[in-house]
């Protein structure tokens, strides 16, 4: 069914972003989802596998930037943003598995009844049956309460074991390949300037050779595929926004599925700073040149947000799309095109927070046909 047009005002004329004080929408895929957020407010919206419906779940942006004010000027907000968009992240992912763990579980009840059984007789005491149907609920919230927390351990530690290995094939791998080559070509530890910037430079091209290659590698997969998919239409669903045109399923098609703002943009510009930052430092010993490099780290992140900020800012010039040109290329590999139907999910989370963070009384006409309810596992999320 044709969906009616929510109408929005273009960010160029909206009083709300007028001079500095642009509203910037941002978001993430999520499993079967997509999770936008405006700075104040986020939503994450899934579909479910078992019938299609798409479930959306409304919460406030609890800013580490907020609270600590003394941050939140250039240089240090990246760092903070970061982690902002790391526990945001992590609470959406949260919600989606728990969404699709509820669809599972539905799909395959542990104790289905078999056909041949014949049917049970009422049983005489009805306060009896009361107390036992009761009994059988609680029963039920408890299972789903342990599943939920079961799923948000597993998750937590999948993501601090990504981090780690992160670290690990980004960071250590590059330093002790150039290591070797050092050591190979009989350079000592006392290295020239000119040495210095070679082998940071060395160290910086093998990262990203690696996530190029880690990038294609992945991108294989099937279930990494739906989420570059729906990559694809988180950007085109912000893109409609901030064209100023109605978010409707035909223009969010219509537009582009690569975006300056986007996380692709933010990893690869970190190694690209990171050759930079790191050939103030020299080549010192490995033992001392790791943990150095890693915390640097937080220097690196800092100066990428804002450049990062500084491109999406001016990103209808051509010296801007230059300078952020290698990401945006990145994304056609992060970025697939998505159907219909993962457009419907990403505009539906969209509208949400925007509807939100203006304060929309009435429900937005886009979301008509979409459920503001939670899974049943989701009293586990945060």
């Amino acid at each position: 069914m044709k969906r009616e047009a929510h109408k929005l005002p273009s960010l160029s004329n909206d009083p709300a972003n007028a001079g500095n004080n642009r509203t910037l929408y941002g978001g993430q895929a999520v499993i079967e989802g997509v999770m936008m957020r405006s700075p104040r407010f986020f939503a994450v919206a899934c579909r479910r596998l078992s019938n299609g419906e798409i479930m959306v779940r409304q919460e406030n942006v609890e800013s580490m930037t907020a609270k600590w004010q003394w941050m939140n000027k250039p240089f240090l907000r990246g760092t903070l943003a970061l982690v902002d968009s790391m526990v945001m992240g992590y609470r959406a992912l949260m919600y989606a598995a728990n969404i699709q763990m509820a669809d599972e579980a539905a799909q395959n009840p542990p104790d289905s009844p078999k056909a041949a059984d014949p049917p049970t007789a009422p049983r005489a005491d009805a306060g009896g049956s009361a107390e036992s149907q009761a009994e059988t609920a609680a029963e039920k919230e408890v299972d789903q309460a342990a599943g939920a927390s079961i799923n948000g351990i597993a998750i937590g530690a999948t993501v601090f074991l990504a981090l780690f290995f992160a670290l690990g094939l980004f960071w250590v791998v590059p330093t002790l390949l150039t290591q070797i080559v050092q050591h190979q070509l009989h350079i000592g530890r006392h290295v020239t300037v000119a040495q210095s910037i070679l082998l940071n430079l060395g160290d910086g091209l093998i990262r990203i050779a690696i996530f190029l290659g880690y990038v294609l590698l992945i991108s294989r997969m099937d279930h990494v595929k739906r989420l570059f998919q729906y990559h694809g239409a988180e950007h085109k669903a912000i893109n409609a926004l901030e064209a100023g045109k109605p978010l409707t399923l035909e223009s969010a098609r219509e537009s582009s599925r690569i975006h300056p703002r986007c996380g692709t943009n933010f990893i690869f510009i970190v190694l690209i700073v990171g050759i930079i930052v790191y050939s103030f430092f020299g080549r010192p010993p490995i033992y001392i040149r790791v943990p150095l490099h890693l915390m640097l780290l937080p220097v690196v992140a800092g100066i990428s947000f804002e450049v990062l900020k500084f491109a999406g800012k001016y990103r209808d010039k051509k010296w801007a799309q230059w300078l952020v040109a290698p990401g945006l290329a990145t994304q056609y590999l992060t970025t697939r095109v998505p159907d219909d139907s993962q457009i419907e999910v990403a505009l539906a989370a969209l509208v949400s927070v925007w509807d939100k963070e203006h304060e929309v009384a009435a429900p937005a006409p886009a979301l008509s046909a979409v459920a503001e309810e939670e899974p049943e596992p989701a009293s586990a999320v945060a």
